[in-house]
């Protein structure tokens, strides 16, 4: 089982590696090919070495050998529903899906915000991401849709809410470090 923690200035590259390589494997045949083949992970890294600066929520999950995932969170940026709160991001190595990682990602991610004194939380996914059905698993209910555009092409987005966080947990947020 992997650890969950608070990230650290010092995992920006791990985060970056796990982003562009979750992305690449996520969304092959959905986000065009070419947008995928320009990720930069030294860029990557750079801007996670700035958010990792700032208060921004962001959480890493490590085995004992590398930084498996990542999830983030915050204040809504977009309304949606009553939500107050969203999951920006949570991403995992395609070799650390399906281990209950990400369930713990977003287990702590939630009880982090619920620290933090939000209520509900939303996420946005794409629409044919293969792995939606993670958040579907986990209670979220449909919210709604909008286009999007990424790499030129223009894709269906979805937004999924939990209208309790308690429902994702209702342990205390402690981690490491």
């Amino acid at each position: 089982m992997a650890l969950v923690r608070r990230a650290l200035v010092s995992d920006a590259q791990a985060i970056a590696q796990v982003h562009v390589e979750s992305w690449r494997s996520t969304y092959a045949g959905i986000v065009p090919d070419s947008f995928l083949a320009q990720l930069d992970e030294a860029e990557r890294a750079m801007q996670w070495r700035e958010w990792l600066a700032q208060d921004v929520l962001i959480l890493v999950a490590e085995t004992e050998e590398e930084v498996v995932g990542f999830s983030s969170g915050g204040a809504i940026r977009e309304p949606v529903e009553d939500c107050d709160a969203e999951l920006y991001a949570i991403y995992l190595l395609e070799r650390a899906q399906r281990s209950k990682i990400g369930t713990e990602l977003l287990r702590q991610i939630a009880a982090a915000l619920r620290e933090r004194g939000f209520r509900s939380m939303a996420v946005w996914v794409l629409e044919k991401n293969r792995c939606k059905g993670f958040y579907l698993k986990q209670d979220a209910g449909y919210a709604r849709s909008k286009e999007i555009e990424i790499g030129g092409a223009m894709l269906m987005e979805e937004a999924y809410t939990w209208s309790d966080l308690k429902s994702l947990g209702s342990g205390d947020f402690k981690l490491t470090r």
